[in-house]
């Protein structure tokens, strides 16, 4: 995860709720994501630490992909979030926020 701005420990603890976000917009391909979260702030995210990261959560059940053949290029595995992942991103988005919270209270003090 270099080139990014955040320690690599926050990354690792927010990554996959992070791509859930992206993907609760559409589905995307690993290039995509990886772009849509650079531009969102989180740095250059490599393939090597962003595709196990979509493996885990397909295979969980709270991602599906699907192959789709390259016009002139290779193909591209285009990911989206299943029924089961939308349900689980709001959960975690709930948790998130109230441990964000909690963070900033605590620091504050």
């Amino acid at each position: 995860m270099t080139g990014s701005p955040w320690p690599s420990e926050w990354l690792r603890g927010s990554l996959a709720l992070a791509v859930m976000r992206v993907l609760r917009d559409g589905e995307a391909y690993g290039y995509m994501l990886s772009s849509r979260l650079e531009e969102a702030g989180f740095g250059a995210i490599k393939g090597g630490t962003l595709y196990p990261l979509l493996s885990r959560l397909e295979a969980a059940g709270l991602v599906e992909a699907r192959w789709e053949p390259g016009e002139g290029g290779p193909g591209r595995k285009y990911f989206t979030l299943s029924p089961d992942g939308h349900r689980d991103f709001e959960e975690r988005r709930t948790n998130w926020s109230s441990f964000a919270d909690l963070m900033a209270t605590f620091l504050e003090d």
